[in-house]
């Protein structure tokens, strides 16, 4: 079964969940899990993302966050790859750490993210990384501690969440008082992702649902009800119309290859040799800036017309900055 395209845009909440493979650790020791927090640090204070909510235990991890203009496949892919990289080193391992993609979920805001942020954060009880709601408050290992100001963490966007409890003093209490009283409650599957059954909490409403005659839109990658779906899928399906209309337009590989070195003056036998000199991994950088950014091409198509590795094109997407699109295209 193909896999689905993931959702994205600039504002959207996104619940995102990765495993290690083979159900292995992710995190041995205190420098594993520092590494990754510094990570998502580095994303927060870059202004790829607003987080307001994460955990780390021994073989996954969860995080609650909102994009902005950073896609967040570009953002996942910086902090995951440097993140084994420096695993593999410290543990002296090889080969692939997580279990195939990460998932993420596109949440409907109003009616989740206060839900989503205890859920996450309970998730150190229910694994026994930690006995008590006390030892939870002062636990680094998850966002929790800087949300009831026992730990500092500057990049964590805990104004805002516990703006959604009350003002002041009183929205961390009753911010509290909502993470104990979820204690009880139970894992909670239907906040783990999307489609119907999870959207409507269980089986007995779809059933009612059913009998009704109603027929909600669903979709497994979106949190929500129906008609935050149908909102979602609109917006995300525009973006790729927009896309496609680019690239029907004729602006293909070639082309872009050719408006890329006419402007920068470099020609496109040197954009495909592999050359290291700067002007041309600069222009090279552009290229693939604008082939995946602009015109929805995968990293492994631009690949394949330079004639480098993949992982050549993602590092150059990953670290360039919007090139004035007016200029090229």
């Amino acid at each position: 079964m193909p896999r689905l395209a993931r959702l994205d845009a600039p504002g959207v909440l996104h619940h995102v969940m990765g495993r290690g493979i083979e159900r292995r650790k992710i995190f041995i020791n205190k420098k594993d899990r520092n590494d990754f927090i510094s990570r998502l640090a580095e994303l927060a204070e870059g202004n790829a993302m607003d987080i307001y909510a994460w955990a780390l235990l021994p073989n996954h991890f969860h995080l609650l966050c909102k994009t902005k203009m950073r896609p967040l496949s570009s953002s996942m892919r910086k902090v995951l790859t440097g993140y084994v990289v420096n695993f593999n080193k410290r543990h002296k391992r090889h080969g692939h750490l997580f279990q195939n993609r990460y998932k993420s979920i596109v949440c409907e805001e109003d009616v989740y993210l206060m839900e989503l942020v205890r859920y996450i954060h309970l998730n150190l009880i229910r694994a026994g990384m930690v006995k008590s709601i006390k030892e939870l408050n002062r636990s680094p290992w998850s966002g929790h501690s800087a949300l009831i100001g026992y730990v500092k963490r500057d990049w964590q966007d805990t104004g805002y969440v516990l703006s959604l409890f009350g003002n002041g003093g009183s929205g961390k209490s009753r911010y509290m008082e909502f993470v104990k009283n979820g204690i009880d409650v139970g894992r909670r599957p239907e906040l783990v992702g999307g489609g119907l059954i999870r959207s409507l909490g269980g089986w007995a409403e779809v059933l009612a649902l059913r009998a009704r005659g109603e027929r909600p839109i669903f979709d497994q990658r979106v949190l929500g009800d129906g008609e935050f779906v149908e909102q979602v899928l609109s917006e995300m399906d525009e973006q790729s119309k927009e896309n496609l209309r680019i690239r029907r337009n004729g602006i293909d590989l070639s082309l872009l290859a050719k408006k890329v070195c006419n402007v920068d003056g470099v020609s496109v036998g040197e954009l495909r040799s592999g050359s290291r000199r700067r002007e041309i991994v600069n222009s090279r950088g552009v290229f693939s800036w604008l082939a995946v950014r602009e015109l929805g091409y995968s990293g492994a198509e631009v690949a394949r017309f330079l004639g480098v590795t993949t992982s050549c094109v993602t590092r150059a997407v990953l670290s360039g900055e919007e090139p004035k699109v007016k200029g090229y295209l």
